[in-house]
């Protein structure tokens, strides 16, 4: 799917079109509407640089207890903890 905004309201936003692009997937990634794989894959940025870029907009990463412990059993698993 394609979504078509036009030249005159990005314009008006004073934003280049990578910024639209840019704003729109960190507002859905803020509201838990994308994972951290698929904002990257959007962005065409790397896990580390996604982390950084939402870091300086004060959004937190979508991390929970669960997937903590699941990280933890896949390190013990791999003996790396």
């Amino acid at each position: 799917m394609s979504i078509t905004i036009p030249d005159e309201v990005v314009e008006a936003a004073h934003l280049t079109d990578e910024e639209a692009k840019m704003e729109l997937v960190l507002a859905l990634f803020a509201r838990d509407r994308l994972t951290t794989g698929q904002a990257c894959r959007l962005l065409g940025m790397d896990r580390i640089s996604f982390q950084r870029l939402i870091a300086t907009r004060s959004i937190p990463m979508h991390y929970d207890v669960q997937e903590f412990r699941e990280d933890v059993a896949t390190l013990k698993k791999r003996n790396q903890l």
